[in-house]
């Protein structure tokens, strides 16, 4: 049967009846679509993806109504408090699976923000997005080797060896995390649409 355009009993006078009926439609797909881009953010770091689809399913829960909305909004809590977990810990397990110190786990999160902002030196034309990838483990790199120069025994090429293997362990750790946390979000959106596929379409 084919999905009809406007309501039934339609006149030309009833324009507002018309935006009415299509409007919870429009509404569920534009929040949909916010939370698609949480999904994508979630394998992205710095983009709050998982807030953006607690942010959404919240936003539904005022349109539709909480009966269909609080399994998925309790799921969506739920993987929101993973991720942040996720999100520390990753990096700090990697690091120190590698030997990194504090300085630099410290040095990758100002390398994310730097590279975030593109105000890398090194990323003259990356912008964002590349710095969002190589800004952490620049940081760790030169955090790292900031701590080393405290120990006299060490040769430069140690501390450099030490430093780079340590950034990439902070790299590794945190990309694991990252997909981690966008395989949870996707979880979250798949838990949503079963719940509220009926929403797509009106009434």
């Amino acid at each position: 049967m084919a999905l009809a355009i406007v309501p039934p009993n339609y006149s030309p006078m009833s324009l507002p009846t018309v935006l009415v009926y299509w409007l919870p439609t429009v509404a569920y797909w534009l929040l949909l679509a916010v939370m698609l881009l949480g999904v994508v953010g979630a394998f992205i770091p710095a983009i709050p993806g998982p807030s953006l689809i607690v942010g959404a399913i919240v936003a539904a829960g005022f349109i539709y109504g909480w009966s269909q909305m609080s399994i998925p909004l309790v799921v969506s809590i739920i993987v929101l408090v993973l991720c942040f977990a996720i999100e520390y810990l990753a990096g700090v397990l990697g690091g120190q699976k590698a030997g990194a110190s504090h300085w630099g786990q410290i040095g990758a999160m100002i390398g994310l923000g730097l590279g975030f902002f593109g105000m890398l030196p090194a990323l003259p034309v990356g912008g964002p997005l590349l710095g969002i990838f190589f800004g952490p483990f620049i940081g760790a790199v030169v955090g790292e080797i900031l701590y080393l120069l405290r120990d006299k025994s060490l040769s430069a090429l140690d501390r450099l060896q030490k430093s780079l293997r340590a950034g990439i362990g902070i790299v590794a750790g945190s990309l694991v995390g990252l997909v981690m946390q966008g395989l949870l979000s996707l979880g979250a959106l798949i838990v949503f649409l079963f719940y509220t596929y009926s929403y797509g379409w009106p009434a």
